[in-house]
Protein backbone atom coordinates (compact mmCIF):
# COMPACT_ATOMS: atom_id res chain seq x y z
CA UNK A 1 0.00 0.00 0.00
CA UNK A 2 1.57 3.30 -0.98
CA UNK A 3 1.89 6.61 1.32
CA UNK A 4 -0.78 8.16 -0.27
CA UNK A 5 -3.29 5.35 -0.22
CA UNK A 6 -2.61 5.46 3.63
CA UNK A 7 -2.76 8.86 3.56
CA UNK A 8 -6.45 8.50 1.40
CA UNK A 9 -7.49 5.94 4.33
CA UNK A 10 -6.81 7.91 7.50
CA UNK A 11 -8.09 11.08 5.82
CA UNK A 12 -11.56 8.96 4.80
CA UNK A 13 -11.68 7.18 8.91
CA UNK A 14 -10.56 10.59 10.33
CA UNK A 15 -13.01 12.68 8.22
CA UNK A 16 -15.97 10.10 9.59
CA UNK A 17 -14.88 10.14 12.81
CA UNK A 18 -14.41 13.71 13.07
CA UNK A 19 -17.57 14.53 11.52
CA UNK A 20 -19.73 12.37 13.78
CA UNK A 21 -18.10 13.44 16.83
CA UNK A 22 -18.57 16.49 16.43
CA UNK A 23 -22.01 16.31 15.57
CA UNK A 24 -22.80 14.53 18.54
CA UNK A 25 -20.84 17.32 20.63
CA UNK A 26 -23.24 20.08 18.72
CA UNK A 27 -26.21 17.81 19.82
CA UNK A 28 -25.10 17.25 23.26
CA UNK A 29 -24.76 20.90 23.57
CA UNK A 30 -27.73 21.68 21.89
CA UNK A 31 -30.13 18.87 24.13
CA UNK A 32 -28.32 20.75 27.13
CA UNK A 33 -29.80 24.29 26.27
CA UNK A 34 -33.00 23.45 25.82
CA UNK A 35 -32.70 21.07 29.14
CA UNK A 36 -31.51 24.49 30.56
CA UNK A 37 -34.36 26.27 28.99
CA UNK A 38 -37.01 24.03 29.75
CA UNK A 39 -35.96 24.10 33.90
CA UNK A 40 -35.44 27.30 34.79
CA UNK A 41 -38.11 29.17 31.78
CA UNK A 42 -40.57 26.76 31.75
CA UNK A 43 -40.67 25.46 34.89
CA UNK A 44 -40.99 21.85 33.69
CA UNK A 45 -37.73 20.20 33.02
CA UNK A 46 -37.71 18.12 29.97
CA UNK A 47 -36.63 14.47 31.27
CA UNK A 48 -35.32 12.83 27.79
CA UNK A 49 -32.43 15.22 27.56
CA UNK A 50 -30.24 13.78 30.59
CA UNK A 51 -30.67 10.07 28.75
CA UNK A 52 -29.77 11.46 25.39
CA UNK A 53 -26.83 13.32 26.52
CA UNK A 54 -26.04 10.75 28.36
CA UNK A 55 -25.81 8.31 25.55
CA UNK A 56 -24.22 10.82 23.07
CA UNK A 57 -21.50 11.03 25.61
CA UNK A 58 -20.68 7.65 25.40
CA UNK A 59 -20.99 7.59 21.85
CA UNK A 60 -18.72 10.89 21.57
CA UNK A 61 -15.79 9.65 23.31
CA UNK A 62 -16.00 6.48 21.68
CA UNK A 63 -15.81 7.95 18.53
CA UNK A 64 -13.15 10.55 19.66
CA UNK A 65 -10.65 8.02 21.26
CA UNK A 66 -10.50 6.32 17.58
CA UNK A 67 -9.45 9.86 16.24
CA UNK A 68 -6.99 10.09 18.61
CA UNK A 69 -5.67 6.78 17.65
CA UNK A 70 -5.73 7.52 14.19
CA UNK A 71 -3.90 10.58 14.25
CA UNK A 72 -1.78 8.91 17.06
CA UNK A 73 -2.66 12.13 19.10
CA UNK A 74 -3.68 9.75 22.41
CA UNK A 75 -1.78 10.25 25.51
CA UNK A 76 1.18 8.21 26.10
CA UNK A 77 4.69 8.72 28.14
CA UNK A 78 7.18 9.01 26.15
CA UNK A 79 9.42 9.46 28.64
CA UNK A 80 10.63 5.77 28.80
CA UNK A 81 10.21 5.19 24.90
CA UNK A 82 12.51 8.28 24.43
CA UNK A 83 15.27 6.41 26.25
CA UNK A 84 15.75 3.85 24.18
CA UNK A 85 17.91 3.53 20.53
CA UNK A 86 16.53 4.15 17.70
CA UNK A 87 16.05 0.46 16.62
CA UNK A 88 14.75 -0.52 19.92
CA UNK A 89 12.55 2.39 19.72
CA UNK A 90 10.66 1.58 16.43
CA UNK A 91 10.14 -2.40 17.48
CA UNK A 92 8.56 -1.28 21.13
CA UNK A 93 6.35 1.11 18.93
CA UNK A 94 5.13 -2.17 16.77
CA UNK A 95 4.59 -3.95 20.05
CA UNK A 96 2.78 -0.99 21.46
CA UNK A 97 1.31 -0.61 18.19
CA UNK A 98 0.03 -4.40 18.20
CA UNK A 99 -0.95 -4.59 21.75
CA UNK A 100 -3.61 -1.69 21.27
CA UNK A 101 -4.83 -3.78 17.75
CA UNK A 102 -5.32 -7.04 19.86
CA UNK A 103 -6.97 -4.94 22.99
CA UNK A 104 -9.04 -3.35 19.73
CA UNK A 105 -10.27 -6.47 18.31
CA UNK A 106 -10.38 -8.75 21.27
CA UNK A 107 -12.13 -6.27 23.62
CA UNK A 108 -13.62 -3.65 21.89
CA UNK A 109 -14.82 -5.65 18.80
CA UNK A 110 -15.78 -8.75 20.02
CA UNK A 111 -16.32 -8.44 23.43
CA UNK A 112 -18.22 -5.15 22.76
CA UNK A 113 -20.36 -7.70 20.08
CA UNK A 114 -21.29 -9.80 22.58
CA UNK A 115 -22.31 -7.17 25.21
CA UNK A 116 -24.32 -4.93 22.52
CA UNK A 117 -25.73 -8.31 21.50
CA UNK A 118 -26.50 -9.11 25.25
CA UNK A 119 -28.65 -6.21 26.46
CA UNK A 120 -30.33 -5.91 22.71
CA UNK A 121 -33.56 -6.59 24.45
CA UNK A 122 -32.80 -3.93 27.55
CA UNK A 123 -34.31 -0.49 27.22
CA UNK A 124 -33.79 2.59 28.40
CA UNK A 125 -36.17 4.06 30.86
CA UNK A 126 -37.32 7.27 29.36
CA UNK A 127 -36.55 7.02 25.80
CA UNK A 128 -37.28 3.24 24.95
CA UNK A 129 -34.11 2.57 23.06
CA UNK A 130 -32.21 -0.74 23.03
CA UNK A 131 -28.86 -0.62 25.21
CA UNK A 132 -27.67 -2.65 22.83
CA UNK A 133 -27.84 0.10 20.52
CA UNK A 134 -26.07 2.63 22.70
CA UNK A 135 -23.69 -0.41 23.20
CA UNK A 136 -23.24 -0.67 19.70
CA UNK A 137 -20.35 1.98 19.67
CA UNK A 138 -17.95 0.18 21.42
CA UNK A 139 -17.47 -2.94 18.37
CA UNK A 140 -17.73 0.37 16.06
CA UNK A 141 -14.82 2.51 17.87
CA UNK A 142 -12.76 -1.23 18.09
CA UNK A 143 -13.41 -1.49 14.36
CA UNK A 144 -11.78 2.03 13.94
CA UNK A 145 -9.17 1.63 16.32
CA UNK A 146 -8.19 -1.50 14.53
CA UNK A 147 -8.06 0.03 10.89
CA UNK A 148 -6.25 2.92 12.30
CA UNK A 149 -3.75 0.81 14.36
CA UNK A 150 -3.24 -1.46 10.97
CA UNK A 151 -2.76 1.65 9.41
CA UNK A 152 0.05 2.73 11.91
CA UNK A 153 1.91 -0.85 12.31
CA UNK A 154 1.95 -0.32 7.92
CA UNK A 155 3.99 2.96 8.66
CA UNK A 156 6.05 1.41 11.80
CA UNK A 157 7.29 -1.48 9.45
CA UNK A 158 7.84 0.93 6.47
CA UNK A 159 9.74 2.71 8.67
CA UNK A 160 8.21 5.69 8.95
CA UNK A 161 6.21 5.71 11.96
CA UNK A 162 5.10 9.70 12.92
CA UNK A 163 6.10 9.83 15.93
CA UNK A 164 5.21 13.18 17.58
CA UNK A 165 7.47 15.31 19.43
CA UNK A 166 5.94 16.36 22.71
CA UNK A 167 4.53 19.69 22.33
CA UNK A 168 2.95 19.78 19.26
CA UNK A 169 -0.21 20.15 20.24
Amino acid sequence: MTHDRLNRVRGGLGLVLLWSAGTLLVLMTLLVLYQVFTRYVLGAPAAFTEELVRYALIWTSFLSAAYGFLYRKHMALVIVRDRFPEPVRRRLIVGIDALVLLFAVLVLVVGGAMLAYGVRNDYSALLGISRGLVYSVAPLAGLAIAVAQGLNIWEDLAGDPSIEPEGTD
